[in-house]
């Protein structure tokens, strides 16, 4: 896990570098299974290395002894049922391994005398295959095997690599059929777990991924924070930055700023929003610019063109006007010539017609008069005749219809006189007896009167009398009350009196109890009564009212109808009069 370690090793040595705040951060260390197998003596090479060099070991003691000496190793386990096989767990999973052959593969080295030779080949694809072995590795041993030469080439490749600042770059297949167009989410998955991606992802994004150094941060987000004054320190502003953008969790170091992961992004994306909004404002600013500059060019030139257009167009609507004018004189000359010719034409002309017509008209008139008044003179006497006959007729007609309708009125009258003769005998009688029935009634109301005012007195002394018993008597049960009140309260007093040892029996007077409650019940039926007889005579008197009452209507009506029987009489014998007359 080199990248791993080489990410984490910047990232301290970076941080400490810089002096800011900052926690370790654990990952997946490989160092055991490295060990494992590469560590000298104990390693599973170092193992095979010491096989070699023994002619009676075989793959079946070479397995024995692994299994023996990594037992207990947790990166180390033996397959069940298997005799040469073994188990290495390793970064990316476990991992079986055979055996079988490791001696033989391992043994299967280039002699140093033949190396040599390949070396000085003319070829040099040759050449480059067998490439010289360095002095200490020739002076060490003679024998080499081919895991040592592995482990001595990926030593020296590593103290290569510790020496520059690598990059890396990971080649991940999409799928396992080798066709394009395809891919694996699973298999990319787990050759970027395997390949340690995840992992440096990880720790990347646990410490700060992001650093800027303070220039490149200002000259970059410089726009974000215009409130920093101009001379300020870098790291003042970087920090007034990161706060106005309401960043968290970065960290402000001697010559750079740490950003966590994401922030860098956010940071973009508002300078991105920043440059729009100036870029649209430029542009705005700029497009409003040329347009009025372009405005204003075709402003001036339209106010150009209109004006000698207008001045064209005035030119050719005076030479219209003038020759208007010029036309509208001939053709004025030209007209009244015309005009006075056919009018003295036609006044000629007229006036011999209107000779011609006043003439004929003149005679038609005198013809017309001459008849109309024979015309007249005969109508006049033709009705002059009419209206005479027609008097004559109308006179006699006059006449006997007169005559005829006096006969009528006379035979008329003198039925009315005598059915009139018969009628007055008869109101005469009715007029008396209504005078008879009006007097009568009158006597009759005047005598009710009388009675009602006598009722009126002795009901008002029956009262008066009624509440002066009533009174009395009211007296009396007082006095009563008031006795026996008296009587409980000296039995009381006496009873408070007497001594305490001597008990008497209380002697109630029962025979004046019973008088006085005998005589209250005897006032109270009394009372009674006179209350009955005020009610009756109450009764009484308002059914006296209500004949009075009808009385007094019934002499009203009476005095209504001969009024009006009076009236009768005299118009009938006005019109009597004016028929007479």
């Amino acid at each position: 896990m080199f990248s791993l370690q080489h990410v984490f090793k910047m990232e301290q040595e970076e941080y400490t570098r810089e002096e800011i705040n900052w926690s370790y951060v654990e990952f997946v260390d490989n160092q055991d299974v490295l060990d494992l197998i590469e560590k000298k003596p104990g390693g599973i090479i170092a193992l095979l290395d010491e096989a070699c060099m023994f002619p009676k070991s075989t793959h079946e003691t070479f397995a024995q002894k692994m299994y023996q000496t990594y037992k207990g190793h947790k990166r180390f386990s033996k397959p069940k049922l298997a005799q040469t096989a073994f188990t290495v767990n390793h970064y990316a999973g476990d991992v079986t391994y055979s055996a079988e052959q490791f001696l033989d593969k391992n043994k299967d080295y280039v002699v140093a005398e033949h190396q040599a030779l390949l070396d000085a080949s003319k070829c040099s694809f040759v050449a480059n295959l067998f490439p010289p072995l360095p002095e200490d590795a020739s002076k060490q041993s003679k024998f080499s095997s081919i895991g040592t030469r592995f482990k001595q080439q990926l030593q020296a490749l590593m103290e290569t690599l510790n020496t520059t600042e690598p990059h890396y770059i990971r080649c991940v297949k999409p799928n396992a059929v080798l066709k394009p167009g395809i891919f694996e989410n699973d298999n990319v998955l787990n050759q970027l777990r395997c390949g340690g991606v995840l992992e440096a992802i990880r720790i990347s994004c646990a410490g700060y991924p992001t650093k800027r150094a303070f220039d490149e941060f200002l000259d970059r987000f410089v726009m974000l924070a215009t409130d920093v004054p101009e001379g300020s320190d870098e790291k003042s502003a970087c920090a007034s930055i990161c706060d106005k953008m309401g960043l968290k969790g970065y960290q402000i170091g001697k010559t750079k700023i740490f950003l966590r992961a994401g922030q860098m992004a956010e940071l973009d994306a508002r300078r991105t929003e920043v440059l729009a909004g100036a870029t649209k404002l430029i542009q705005r600013q700029i497009r409003t610019y040329l347009i009025r500059k372009e405005f204003l060019g075709q402003k001036r030139a339209t106010i150009y063109m209109q004006k000698l257009w207008r001045a064209k167009l005035a030119r050719k609507l005076y030479q219209n006007m003038r020759r208007e004018a010029a036309s509208i004189c001939i053709q004025k000359n030209i007209r009244a010539h015309r005009a006075r010719k056919n009018y003295t034409k036609l006044q000629a002309s007229a006036t011999v017609i209107q000779t011609g017509l006043r003439t004929m008209s003149a005679r038609n008139k005198h013809r017309h008069r001459r008849r109309t008044k024979a015309a007249i003179i005969i109508q006049r006497e033709w009705r002059r005749h009419q209206v005479h006959e027609a008097y004559k007729k109308h006179k006699k007609a006059t006449l006997a219809l007169q005559c005829l309708w006096r006969a009528k009125v006379a035979r008329k009258e003198l039925k009315n006189l005598r059915m009139a003769a018969r009628e007055t005998g008869a109101l005469k009688e009715a007029k008396d007896k209504l005078e008879k029935r009006v007097e009568e009634l009158t006597w009759r109301l005047e005598l009710e009167k009388h009675q009602k005012a006598d009722l009126e007195d002795a009901k008002a002394q029956e009262i008066a009398k009624l509440q002066n018993n009533l009174t009395e008597l009211q007296e009396k049960l007082d006095e009563a009350y008031a006795a026996i009140i008296r009587d409980k309260e000296a039995a009381k007093l006496a009873i408070e009196q007497a001594p305490p040892i001597i008990k008497e029996v209380p002697v109630v007077d029962n025979t004046q109890l019973e008088l006085l409650n005998s005589q209250n019940n005897e006032l109270e039926v009394e009372v009674a009564k006179l209350k009955g007889k005020i009610k009756e005579f109450e009764v009484k008197c308002f059914a006296l009212e209500n004949d009075s009452r009808a009385s007094v209507t019934e002499a009203e009506d009476a005095k209504s109808k001969a009024v009006e029987f009076q009236e009768i009489i005299e118009r009938y014998t006005f019109t009597n009069c004016l028929r007479h007359l």
